[in-house]
């Protein structure tokens, strides 16, 4: 799958040259840069081959096909033009192999989920960082039609696509008998974990949010920090990764990730959790597969917030080669262009925290009941907004109060 270091989308063309000039005006990571509209670009003085660049490119970033960007940027062909050659062209033009091909021509099918339509950047006219997160936020203010209903109420009769319906703020995928009803799956809790079992957790960031010429990975050591110093200042998404190694593991990480730009405008910080630190691991994972602060829990608590207290744990054949739902998953985290190592302990399961700013608790928790179950990013985005639109509601209402003081 395609990288998320932004020297490896930006390649060796006529975007490299540009980097100082992104750096300066807030366009300094890969999610981000991937929706600069007309108007962003002409706020830089892009010109229009390098305009072309940043839609080949992104177009290819989409795909996992980011190894023909410089032979694709060069031909000076603009992204149109380059979607109207016969399949025999650009195998002989470009070198591309059949199947990826397919996968070029097809303008559906895109490796990484599209923005929501409802979640819309807009234009975003940029004098720097804080104009660029400025005008985001206010794209997504006012947007939510769920200030009525409280967090809970409104998750009640949330369904995904199979039928599955989560109860409260607790979700997990479904359940099903494996090797003809010979074993049963593992239960879940049904109850979302306490704030007091995650908020005195010890953890210490192994990297930074990965931006334009960083250092690789952080060479001090950090000392270690109270998890709830993480989410004290804004609400934070806390992905717990079973096995950064695992394919299934980096497709979520990426997938989540691609959608940094939103959670940007809506307030939430990204972190990815860990709970054994294995060095080689954390430099394949980040920031090909995941841009955003990896923390490691040493002592394990956040994952045994997701079981109530213990460890969720599955063994490779009952857990994997026995159940239809992770062979699913596998093939689905295959299927873009992921690739994976087996080094690590890899049978402790993971999930997904969204925690409010503060001390004001968990808002949503998602187990991994099956190897390679991800936390639905529409839903998960859909929480913040809501959380993002009760702060704005209890903001609003204390500023009131003080009026009529």
């Amino acid at each position: 799958m395609a990288s998320f270091s932004i020297e490896d989308f930006v390649g060796d063309g006529v975007l490299k040259e540009l980097l100082p000039k992104l750096l300066e005006e807030g366009w300094d990571d890969v999610p981000t840069l991937k929706i600069m509209n007309s108007e962003d670009m002409d706020a830089i003085n892009m010109t229009q081959h390098q305009k072309d660049a940043l839609e080949i490119r992104t177009y290819l970033h989409d795909r996992a096909l980011m190894q023909y960007g410089d032979k694709l940027e060069t031909s000076r062909k603009c992204l149109p033009e380059l979607l109207n050659l016969s399949t025999m062209e650009l195998s002989s033009q470009f070198g591309m192999k059949r199947g990826h091909i397919a996968r070029f021509t097809d303008r559906t099918n895109a490796c990484a989920d599209p923005l929501p339509k409802s979640y819309d950047l807009g234009p975003r006219k940029n004098t720097g960082t804080s104009t660029r997160k400025n005008s985001m936020a206010k794209s997504f203010g006012g947007s939510s039609t769920y200030n009525d209903r409280s967090l809970e109420e409104s998750l009640a009769g949330f369904k995904i696509k199979d039928g599955y319906v989560y109860k409260g703020i607790v979700a997990a995928g479904p359940a099903e008998a494996r090797a003809c009803g010979c074993i049963q799956p593992p239960p879940v809790v049904d109850s979302v974990a306490p704030y007091a079992a995650i908020e005195h957790i010890s953890v210490q960031r192994l990297t930074p949010v990965y931006k334009i010429g960083m250092e690789p990975l952080v060479k001090s050591k950090a000392p270690p920090m109270k998890a709830s110093e993480l989410w004290r200042d804004k609400p934070a998404v806390l992905l717990c990764i079973r096995r950064p190694g695992c394919i299934m593991c980096r497709a979520e990480a990426h997938q989540l990730y691609a959608k940094k730009p939103i959670f940007d405008a809506l307030g939430i910080q990204l972190f990815a959790v860990l709970h054994e630190h294995i060095e080689s691991e954390v430099k394949d994972f980040w920031p090909r597969y995941w841009g955003g602060v990896v923390i490691l829990d040493r002592t394990m608590e956040f994952f045994k917030a997701l079981g109530g207290g213990k460890l969720l744990k599955d063994k490779f054949l009952s857990g994997f080669l026995l159940n239809p739902r992770a062979l699913a998953n596998y093939k689905r985290a295959k299927a873009l262009g992921i690739h994976q190592n087996f080094k690590g302990e890899g049978e402790i399961k993971g999930g997904l925290f969204i925690v409010g700013k503060g001390g004001s608790g968990i808002a949503y928790q998602f187990i991994e009941r099956n190897f390679g179950d991800w936390a639905p990013v529409a839903e998960t985005i859909e929480i913040c907004a809501r959380l993002q639109n009760q702060h704005q509601d209890q903001g609003d209402s204390s500023k009131s109060s003080q009026e009529y003081k």
